[in-house]
């Protein structure tokens, strides 16, 4: 794994290329390096060594670091947590109370992650190590994290992707840092793909969501997969509407009895035009495949369908 330079996005913000899976720009951490240093994301636990070397190019050294906060428990966002929090001892972790058990004892979310993704788990990921229960604070449906100087992360949970998901406003810029709550970004391409893996997508929820992220009036959106956008309302109209898209499609498919294959297939077909920059590049195409692909979302979304509109 190569060593990148991290990405100065102002007013002290930094994104880290945490290369999950060897690929670049595929997972982002952000550093905000104000008074009270705060990284939003960990990225995998493969990835923790590569993000601690980055956070010290920047500065920030073992004792530095006040808080590692995340936008949802997944393992390509919080896998590195415990051995971040082990590196930075002072450093509190922030995260949404549904999610917090599963920092401190993994072993379920580790097992249902293995029962997915085999042995990906083991060259992908990697296993989330546990974090001391006095070391985690969890936060309710709204919440603060302190960053010195007046500054301040403002936490509004966010599901819809998953039920512990927290969106992060930044009141110093006006950034909100979205984690999947969102979709994918593809900066090369400038276009967004939904995030909806089981088990936990729900379209209304997912598209209220978007609503509220829209109301805090947001200056940048900053993905973790990946990296700003300045083009908020655009975005998330974006957001909302792929979404949808691929929702219906899938619901044409199942009223008709077919299975994920034919979901797959009708997806693909008619989202070809508005992927084509992805699909043209062999690169991207692996890439986003391997991050956010076509089976999995629609698992997500089939599954979804079954609870809603039982046949």
């Amino acid at each position: 794994m190569d060593t990148v330079d991290v990405t100065p996005l102002g007013d002290e913000v930094h994104l880290i290329d945490t290369q999950m899976g060897g690929y670049d720009g595929i997972t982002a951490a952000y550093l905000i390096r104000s008074d009270r240093p705060a990284l939003v994301e960990t990225g995998a636990a493969l990835s923790a060594d590569l993000v601690v070397q980055q956070l010290a190019e920047l500065g920030v050294g073992a004792d530095d670091l006040a808080t590692i906060v995340v936008t949802h428990i997944h393992l390509d966002h919080a896998g590195g947590v415990g051995d971040i929090a082990e590196a930075f001892p002072h450093a509190e972790v922030v995260v949404h109370e549904r999610g917090a058990r599963h920092l401190v004892s993994p072993e379920r979310l580790l097992a249902s992650a293995r029962r997915v993704y085999g042995d990906v788990l083991d060259t992908v990921f990697g296993e989330l190590r546990a974090t001391p229960v006095e070391r985690v604070r969890a936060l309710g449906d709204t919440g603060e994290v302190d960053l010195g100087g007046g500054r301040r992360l403002t936490s509004t949970w966010s599901p819809g992707h998953a039920s512990h998901h927290v969106g992060l406003l930044d009141s110093a810029t006006g950034d909100l840092y979205v984690g999947d709550a969102a979709g994918i970004y593809v900066p090369e391409a400038d276009l967004v793909r939904p995030a909806t893996p089981p088990p936990e997508f729900d379209l209304p929820v997912a598209l209220a969501s978007l609503e509220t992220f829209r109301a805090l009036q947001p200056t940048r959106l900053l993905f973790s997969h990946y990296g700003p956008c300045g083009d908020v309302d655009t975005t998330l109209d974006r957001s909302a509407e792929e979404l949808e898209l691929w929702v219906e499609l899938a619901r044409d498919v199942r009223r008709q009895g077919l299975d994920l294959d034919h979901a797959v297939a009708a997806v693909r077909d008619r989202t070809r035009t508005r992927y084509a920059a992805v699909e043209a590049e062999p690169q991207l195409r692996e890439k986003y495949e391997a991050l956010n692909g076509y089976e999995a979302n629609l698992v997500g979304i089939l599954r979804w369908l079954d609870q809603a509109e039982p046949v």
